[in-house]
């Protein structure tokens, strides 16, 4: 008599609340970085401090959350990610805390490369935590609706800061995560599975015993060599020696880091992992998409104020349109994935991100300010199915015991995206409009940096389709995959 295969076990539908916890989980994250740009100018003049001195408020934050991401993913990993999550809810929040109750830049500064630490646990696990509650073939809709509260964060900053700053002063931008926090801890506490329930890391001495084995050379590598990176990008000063001394720096701790992650008994990432199609291609086309999306970030707003002629409050309505599509548009993009597969839905993404910014340059000039909100949204619909499949993609490869390590170099690819992309494009804007000072630039020249930077876009883009398409056709061969 044939005997019956065991099944597989399958991860239930996850409950509505632990949704709830993970959804508000990633939210937090996302409004912490969009609030506090629009408190910039009001913090200058309550700080008494210059406005590049200013700018750390919001450095310091994505610093933390770009170097850290990565080494707190895989120490989730080990010592199990249930306590770190808890952990990382409590420093975002008493980060928050002590942001509201600073009464200097310094001290504002340090609060909040605290609420940053905080933020990049929390964005490390949720999706480590979301793509364990689920079986594979639904890995799509909750992607999705993790998409969507990080959208619906990245929109909400800005305007529900300048409500508070009018209502209560500075410090309720930061004080409003106290509740938040405290909020999302509880449902983390209830409701997060007991580490090693989703395959983690069991509760036990092995357990405890694995902190040993935690990489620390190679975590305080990656975190050298990115955060000189980062500054180099956005501190370096421009394209002087300053610039050139941080990149030789981050390239020999970039190398450093690869050297020991091949030699190491337990290394923070293991270099096999990018063997496998789904990570590689998901890696490399996720930090192309993010440069591109930083585009409309940078040089939006001068466009629409310089050659739009649009004021301060209609730049910001037009401005907002992009995380407000993403938001609809992120879960019926997760349940396309379920449906059609991530492969021919991160396609469609990337195909339509490169009409949209083909085009976008150009029509404004023939229908006003419809013919740039219409290209963004298609831009950005096509970035919302984009990172919904491939995130389905990167996480559902996984394996169970690497999810939180797959998911930090996944949101690393995408912060360094936005990095290079806030660097790259508005580098491109500036020198196809011809001015250093894009204040003064006439709305002809405007146009022009507009279609150069959208030309390097769609490039860049191609790159991606391309990588994309290889990485399919990889995954599909036994010979390359191992089969």
């Amino acid at each position: 008599m044939p005997t019956t295969p065991p099944a597989v076990p399958v991860p239930p539908r996850p409950a509505p609340r632990l949704l709830a916890c993970l959804s508000l989980c990633m939210l937090l994250p996302a409004l912490g970085a969009s609030i506090a740009n629009v408190a910039l100018p009001t913090l200058s003049v309550a700080l008494d401090a210059r406005f590049q001195d200013v700018q750390w408020i919001v450095l310091a934050y994505l610093l933390a959350i770009t170097t850290l991401i990565v080494s707190v993913g895989r120490l989730g990993d080990l010592l199990g990610r249930r306590r770190l999550m808890l952990a990382g809810i409590g420093l975002f929040t008493v980060g928050s805390l002590a942001c509201g109750a600073s009464l200097g830049l310094g001290g504002l500064i340090a609060a909040r490369a605290v609420q940053g630490l905080g933020a990049a646990i929390m964005m490390a696990l949720t999706m480590a935590f979301a793509s364990a509650s689920v079986a594979k073939e639904k890995t799509g809709s909750v992607m999705g609706l993790m998409g969507t509260m990080s959208a619906i964060g990245t929109a909400l900053g800005p305007t529900l800061g300048g409500l508070l700053i009018g209502a209560f002063g500075w410090p309720s931008i930061f004080l409003i995560n106290v509740p938040l926090g405290v909020l999302a801890f509880g449902l983390a506490w209830v409701h997060l599975p007991k580490d090693g329930a989703q395959g983690g890391p069991m509760h036990s001495p092995h357990a405890v015993s694995s902190r040993a084995r935690f990489d620390v050379p190679g975590s305080a590598l990656l975190a050298c060599g990115i955060a000189a990176y980062a500054l180099a990008m956005t501190a370096g000063g421009g394209f002087g020696a300053a610039n050139a001394a941080l990149l030789a720096a981050a390239a020999l701790a970039g190398g450093a880091f690869v050297w020991r992650q091949a030699r190491a008994a337990s290394p923070l990432v293991q270099l096999s992992l990018f063997r496998q199609p789904a990570l590689s291609a998901g890696v490399a086309t996720n930090g192309l998409v993010s440069t591109v999306m930083m585009t409309t970030l940078v040089v939006g707003p001068f466009y629409l104020g310089g050659a739009l002629g649009l004021d301060t409050a209609g730049v910001g309505l037009v401005m907002s349109c992009g995380p407000v599509v993403a938001a609809l548009v992120g879960v019926p993009a997760g349940r396309a994935v379920d449906r059609f597969g991530a492969q021919r839905v991160m396609l469609a993404g990337l195909v339509a991100m490169t009409a949209g910014a083909a085009v976008l340059p150009w029509v404004p000039a023939a229908f006003g300010i419809a013919g740039y909100v219409a290209p963004l949204a298609v831009i950005t619909s096509g970035y919302a199915l984009f990172q919904a499949a491939n995130s389905s993609a990167v996480m559902g490869s996984a394996q169970a015991d690497q999810r939180g390590a797959v998911s930090g170099v996944l949101n690393l690819s995408r912060n360094l995206g936005f990095i290079t992309g806030a660097s790259l494009m508005g580098a491109v804007f500036a020198w196809g409009a011809g001015s250093v000072d894009l204040r003064l630039a006439s709305p002809a020249a405007l146009a022009a940096g507009m279609r150069w930077t959208y030309a390097l876009a769609v490039v860049l883009l191609w790159v991606a389709v391309a990588v994309a398409i290889k990485g399919r056709d990889r995954a599909r061969s036994p010979a390359l995959t191992g089969a």
